[in-house]
This record gives C-alpha cells, sequence and structure tokens, in this order.
C-alpha cells in the first residue's frame, strides 16, 4: 500500500472522528447515560478533605493548608469502562490533572493507567499519559502507535505514525479561564482525546505487556501548588 493511500485512510478517519465529537445537546445524545446527579457524590470515592460537590458540580480542590502528598484519585465505584464514549465539562484552575480510564486502583485513592490529561499549562492538555506506567503515550497533535520494544516485549516504543494539528492551534481552542468540553472515545486498542471538538491525540495502543482493555474510571488531582478541578455533564456511552 502506498504512503498516499495510508495518509488518505488516516485523513479520513480524524475526520469522521471531528465531526462525530462536535458538541451536542443532551437531547441530541440517545444512549449516554449520566455518571452524576449533581447533588452528592454518590457512586464516586475519593478522599473527603479534597473532593465535594459545590454548586451542582464535582469539586476537586488542594490547598496550600491542605495539600496532597501524592496524586490522589475520585474513583467511580458503580461500574468499569471498556469499550465507551465519555463526554464531561471541566475547568482547571492552576495545577495539572486528567481523566483516568482502563485503569486499576494500586493503593486507596490511588490509580494506575490510561490518563486524558489536562493541564493549566500550556503542552499537556489532550495529551495521552500512562499514570504510574508508561509515561506520555501520545503528544498533543499526533497519533502514536504504542508497539513492544525489539528483544524487550515488556519494554515500549512509541512510533508517531500521523498528525491531528499543531499543538499551539490546539491550546488556542481551550479556555483556561473557564469551562471545556472533553471527550474520550476507547475502542479496542484506539483511545481519543478531543478537546471542545478538536482531536488533541490519537493512540494505538499495540504494546501487550502495556495496554488495557478494561477498567476503572477516576479524575485526578495532581500533587504540587494549590488548584481546583470541576467537572460536571459527566455522562458515557458503552460501544458494543
Amino acid at each position: 500500500m502506498s504512503h498516499k493511500i495510508k495518509n488518505l485512510k488516516l485523513f479520513c478517519f480524524i475526520a469522521v472522528v471531528f465531526a462525530a465529537s462536535l458538541p451536542t445537546q443532551a437531547a441530541d445524545e440517545p444512549g449516554f447515560v449520566s455518571l452524576f446527579n449533581g447533588k452528592d457524590l454518590s457512586g464516586w470515592d475519593g478522599n473527603p478533605k479534597f473532593w465535594s460537590v459545590k454548586d451542582g458540580v464535582i469539586d476537586g480542590t488542594t490547598t496550600k493548608d491542605n495539600p496532597t502528598k501524592g496524586n490522589t484519585f475520585l474513583i467511580y465505584r458503580n461500574d468499569s469502562v471498556d469499550d465507551f464514549e465519555l463526554r464531561l465539562d471541566y475547568q482547571l484552575i492552576g495545577g495539572n490533572s486528567g481523566i483516568q480510564y482502563r485503569s486499576k486502583e494500586v493503593s486507596k485513592w490511588v490509580v494506575s493507567g490510561y490518563q486524558a490529561d489536562m493541564a493549566s499549562n500550556d503542552v499537556y492538555s489532550g495529551i495521552m499519559y500512562h499514570e504510574k506506567g508508561r509515561g506520555i503515550l501520545a503528544q498533543r497533535g499526533t497519533v502514536s502507535k504504542i508497539v513492544p520494544k525489539p528483544g524487550n516485549p515488556k519494554a515500549h516504543q512509541v512510533k508517531v505514525i500521523g498528525s491531528v494539528g499543531k499543538s499551539e492551534d490546539i491550546q488556542a481552542l481551550i479556555n483556561k479561564d473557564g469551562w471545556n468540553q472533553y471527550t474520550i472515545i476507547a475502542n479496542g486498542n484506539q483511545l481519543t482525546h478531543i478537546i471542545n471538538g478538536r482531536v488533541t491525540s490519537i493512540t494505538i495502543d499495540e504494546h501487550p505487556a502495556g495496554s488495557s482493555k478494561s477498567g476503572i474510571l477516576a479524575l485526578q488531582l495532581h500533587a504540587g501548588p494549590p488548584m481546583t478541578l470541576q467537572v460536571k455533564n459527566i455522562r458515557i456511552r458503552k460501544i458494543k
């Protein structure tokens, strides 16, 4: 197959994902189920020192007087996730955060696995990060394939096989002072991150030793400077 045909197929795929991911009203979202009742943290579990519901939104906050010593997570306990589309609205004040999926709890409120990253800086929002694992798997703006390292199948290597745009152009669409919409589509070994209708990264995980087909869903508060993560309208559609 020629490189031109491969690139055309990749472009067509990205265009379809982009069109399908544009924000829609709840009435136009058949198959989606809400994961948050807007009143309390029923179904969710995290350290009450940091997580609560304020004004109808999930609020995770650390302060100078109430820091977290390590990354801490609000875990959805009612179900695990495998192939799905997740949509939520978020705003981030300071720091770094992310949405964990197909992940596992390694100790109380501590999670390892795939993370759709978000950050208050201009670099990390939309990347694919493997928390407590393989690190950055896809930089923003890339289509990356993760494969075993030759001679060492437990290790991995990242191959950039395509582009979804310039990182700075994607960043320009992210609101640093208000709400954004995050969409995650996990279908088989293909993991797509989308912010405000723009595909930010695509990861194709072909590394058997490190990939995950199912696991828990969680929200992150990062250790370090004080920060606040707020989330609302979180809903999911299972892909059968």
